[in-house]
């Protein structure tokens, strides 16, 4: 069976999902009206066109960079579906909001920790004790964050069909009819998450920040935020790791835990949305190329 070999990643967006299988991505949607329409697209991943940047490491900063381009398109995608001809939102609205977005990231949980503990900087002997103190900080607030944004009745919609996204990977990853019945039987939590991989980040840039010293503030601040593609590089490959191998599953355990924040058991509808965008990326997986040629990304 070839289906097993493909990895499939997605996310959640505004009433859908988003699936992406190494060459396609569909955005499913569920209209106003109850319906459900879809958006598939061909999508090649620079991993496949380009063998040099499937270097450890190298290869998570590329995935990082395509979910981010994919992540902004299937935004733009499900939130002209939903609200209609009337109140389209541009190309230019969705990116810039997404720029914001990266930057109170950024800012958030890796400027404000930075500050803060600078504060405590003679209070800190060992620049150890200094990022752990940094990185306990950065996962506070992340937990604080995640927490409470998932108090909003349109985010825990979101977190739904996050679930439901889980479910559905699940399932086809266990080999199992892709319908809801069978779908609704796995679990919403998935070890390749992006709760998991913010996680490990947090965790990572402790290791990689305690190399850097403690330099002015100004320059530690510029040092985080340089070497943000670095430690999400790293992380992807624990997160890899830990999809792949048991004896690594301990890793990416507080990030299984962590996803009883961000996802939320999903109903009927919410997986049928899930399906129908796994359906459609797998389906024109199989009409491009023979089963057993189906290349999957590193």
């Amino acid at each position: 069976m070839a289906e097993p070999q493909m990895l499939i990643g997605g996310q959640a967006v505004i009433e859908g999902v988003m699936m992406r299988s190494p060459r396609w991505t569909s955005t499913a949607v569920r209209l106003p009206s109850g319906e459900i329409t879809s958006f598939p697209s061909r999508f090649d991943s620079l991993l496949l066109r380009h063998r040099w940047l499937r270097v450890p490491v190298v290869r998570g900063a590329i995935v990082l960079y395509e979910a981010l381009v994919l992540g902004v398109r299937a935004l733009f995608q499900s939130a002209n579906a939903v609200l209609g001809d009337d109140e389209v939102m541009t190309p230019r609205q969705v990116t810039l909001s997404v720029i914001a977005g990266l930057g109170l990231a950024i800012g958030l949980f890796f400027v404000l920790p930075t500050v803060v503990v600078r504060l405590l900087d003679r209070y800190l002997a060992s620049v150890y004790t200094l990022n752990l103190a940094e990185g306990a900080l950065r996962v506070v607030i992340l937990i604080g964050y995640v927490a409470g944004i998932g108090r909003l009745p349109d985010i825990r919609r979101v977190f739904a069909y996050h679930g439901a996204e889980h479910k559905a990977v699940n399932a086809h990853e266990a080999g199992v009819p892709l319908d809801v019945s069978h779908v609704r039987a796995h679990s919403r939590f998935h070890p390749r998450c992006g709760t998991s991989f913010l996680l490990i980040v947090m965790i990572v840039a402790v290791i990689v920040f305690s190399f850097l010293g403690r330099p002015p503030l100004l320059l530690r601040v510029v040092s985080r935020v340089a070497f943000i593609p670095l430690v999400a590089g790293l992380s992807y490959e624990i997160i890899r790791a830990g999809a792949r191998y048991r004896w690594f599953r301990p890793l990416v355990t507080p990030g299984l835990w962590l996803q009883r924040l961000t996802t939320r058991e999903p109903r009927d509808p919410e997986i049928e949305v899930a399906v129908r965008a796994l359906r459609d990326v797998l389906e024109r997986e199989r009409a491009d190329a023979p089963a057993a040629s189906v290349e999957r990304i590193p």
